[in-house]
């Protein structure tokens, strides 16, 4: 196991971590998820959560062998350069930053939507641009101030957000019809790799949950085990989630796109469930956006520590708060110029695929790791030797696949974009040296 000496301070426990993964990982998508999948699957959707829920867990279990090695901050990125080297850890890096920028933009949009069809005055102008400046340098302020106090944030919107969740699911069986839950026949492969794809989307987070492993205390055991309990929390509350909003609103369910739970939350409880649900939701990505504020900065933090983004400032930790302060103000003013201009649109697609990539890259890095050095013995290890990191493997080709040929050329003109600035950074550097 390795880790560097950071001037960061070791606060995040199982809990903690837990919560913080769980957090970025049940966001807005858990809202509208139960109609889309329906809209593929009907009544044997509940068949795409449980194969999806073991391919993700497939590429977690990844996660934790590789976060329990390498315990630097940085999450993905720095499992990836720490086996790879300094060309691969550039990419995946960018990666890392980019698709999570792009991600805060459209929910701290779609926040603002939310709100904005109750109060119409946020909708554009001026006033949407002081929400959005209030929600994004707020969330600096808590997460600059102290770790403590941004996992406190976090701890606190994950058990606000999984409420009125685990309240429909406790209470809304009683109107489950176990007719809407009967299906004639298994559904074909196609349509189970569609319905998947979108599913693994909605599972994505974890990796972003963990980018705080140099904050964690002792992280050979605190980041397996938050992995393993936030991974299967989130499926046993995606699957009852499914169950109960198909056990309701049946074939119907599919035309609720916008709000399937707050449909479902009405026929339970009546006008104040679905208000109850509305805000649930706005809570989910305020949740979000308070989770990947305190994360992906790190992320950030991580390149210009190891000296592949040049700019030493980034990796500066304040001294009275022990938190990378420049690149959480720095990362935070980028997503907030990509939320005001709405330009990321037109980048969601590359977004997307960078997280496959990123997980295909964990995915061969605990395979080169284990064939590493000594220093990197030890930690948690996947029980059946190759056979997850392989199948982990198999099943991230299999989504990268069924990306469509622009997707593919997008992603490839990113990266070719990236090797350029990578190549011409360290001429630049070999330069200054001569």
């Amino acid at each position: 196991m390795i880790s560097k000496d950071e001037g960061l301070k070791r606060r995040v426990g199982v809990f903690g971590l837990s919560a913080n993964i769980v957090n970025i990982i049940i966001g807005s998508g858990i809202f509208v998820l139960p109609a889309i999948v329906a809209s593929y699957m009907g009544a044997s959707s509940i068949i795409a959560y449980l194969f999806c829920g073991l391919l993700m867990a497939m590429v977690m279990l990844c996660f934790a062998e590789a976060g329990s090695k390498v315990t630097n901050t940085g999450g993905p990125y720095t499992y990836i350069e720490t086996a790879f080297g300094d060309y691969a850890g550039f990419v995946a890096g960018f990666f890392a930053v980019g698709s999570n920028l792009f991600a805060d933009a459209a929910v701290s949009n779609a926040l603002v939507n939310v709100i904005a069809s109750a109060y119409p005055v946020l909708e554009n102008g001026w006033p949407r641009f002081f929400f959005l400046f209030i929600l994004f340098y707020g969330l600096v302020y808590i997460n600059v101030i102290g770790l403590k106090q941004g996992i406190g944030l976090v701890k606190f919107n994950t058990i606000v957000k999984l409420i009125p969740l685990l309240l429909l699911i406790a209470i809304g069986f009683k109107d489950v019809s176990a007719s809407n839950l009967y299906f004639l026949e298994m559904p074909s492969l196609k349509t189970l790799g569609e319905a998947s794809l979108i599913l693994f989307f909605a599972f994505q987070g974890c990796e972003t949950g963990i980018i705080v492993g140099g904050e964690v205390v002792n992280p050979k055991r605190t980041i397996p085990r938050a992995i393993l309990i936030s991974i299967t929390t989130v499926a046993v509350v995606y699957i009852l989630i499914q169950t109960v909003s198909q056990g309701v609103l049946g074939d119907t369910l599919p035309n609720f796109t916008a709000a399937p739970l707050a449909e479902t939350a009405r026929v339970v409880f009546g006008n104040f469930g679905y208000m109850l649900l509305i805000i649930g939701a706005v809570i989910s990505m305020f949740g979000y956006m308070s989770g990947t504020i305190l994360n992906s900065p790190r992320i950030v933090y991580a390149l210009s520590r190891d000296n592949v983004i040049p700019i030493k400032a980034l990796s500066r930790i304040h001294k009275s708060f022990a938190t990378p302060y420049i690149a959480i103000i720095i990362y935070a003013t980028i997503g907030f110029i990509l939320a005001v201009s709405g330009s990321f649109e037109q980048l969601a697609v590359i977004a997307s695929s960078s997280m496959l990539i990123l997980y295909l890259g964990v995915a061969l890095s605990v395979m080169k790791l284990r064939k590493s050095k000594k220093e990197y013995d030890g930690g948690f290890k996947i029980p059946g030797g190759w056979a997850v990191p392989i199948l982990a493997i198999a099943i991230i080709v299999y989504f990268l696949s069924s990306l469509s040929a622009n997707e593919l050329i997008g992603t490839g003109l990113f990266i070719g974009i990236l090797t350029l600035i990578f190549f011409v950074i360290k001429y630049l550097k070999k330069k200054a040296e001569l």
